[in-house]
């Protein structure tokens, strides 16, 4: 059995990997759907690979509370693992910083100007069901795929092809977080409006993981 620190370590160090490729990739091809969304995709990949059978590659805080409503994790690995993966991700947008040498753009998320119903706080408002809905899509797939251990070795390849999914819709519209540490890192060192609207990509997420987890154990309650 791994030992508590050495999970923690690892989920940092995913995260690490996430926010430098993923938040990278966005910033230095422009924004470009596919690209960005298959970097995000990918590094799931992976990391699920890599470090899955340390941590179980959360590397997410909406996944571990999800994990915790499962009773698959307790309140204080919830916690220590949400403050390596936040630590990991201001490593890597430290690390993206470094090599940009500007923190202009660093991959933070945003409100589009596409969301433009019911003036600017009704566009946050769906900026934040948008979240919502994404994380909801992400977590329940993570959910199904990772509830019978024969679809063990395609975990990663369905997780990571769900996040490159979700993305392809939701660049265009929140730059796509279902992740507050992926969102909190670039928007600390960013400032801006991606700082402004923090509270979007880490209340948004965790409610998507909370909704997605008890709808989960509703219908498979129902089909067993």
């Amino acid at each position: 059995m791994k030992s508590n620190f050495s999970r923690y370590i690892a989920e940092s160090i995913g995260t690490f990997v996430l926010v430098l490729f993923g938040c990278g990739v966005a910033v230095v091809s422009g924004g470009n759907l596919v690209a960005t969304a298959l970097a995000f995709g990918l590094v799931i990949v992976a990391m699920a690979y890599s470090i899955g059978n340390v941590s179980g590659c959360h590397i997410n805080p909406a996944v571990s509370l999800s994990m915790v409503i499962m009773k698959k994790m307790n309140w204080k690995d919830f916690g220590f693992y949400v403050l390596f993966q936040v630590i990991g991700g201001l490593l890597g947008s430290l690390v993206l910083l470094l090599i940009l040498g500007s923190n202009n753009n660093l991959g933070g998320n945003a409100i589009n100007p596409l969301i433009i119903s019911g003036g600017d706080f009704g566009a946050l408002l769906i900026g934040l069901l948008v979240e919502v809905i994404l994380t909801f899509v992400f977590i329940i797939s993570i959910l199904g795929i990772t509830d019978k251990t024969e679809n063990k070795v395609i975990v990663g390849l369905v997780i990571g092809l769900t996040l490159t999914l979700v993305h392809l819709l939701g660049i265009n519209l929140t730059g796509t977080s279902v992740n507050p540490a992926r969102s909190l890192a670039p928007a600390i060192l960013q400032g801006g409006v991606a700082l402004e609207q923090i509270w979007i990509f880490i209340i948004g997420p965790f409610l998507g993981a909370v909704l997605a987890t008890y709808t989960y154990q509703f219908i498979n309650k129902k089909s067993n």
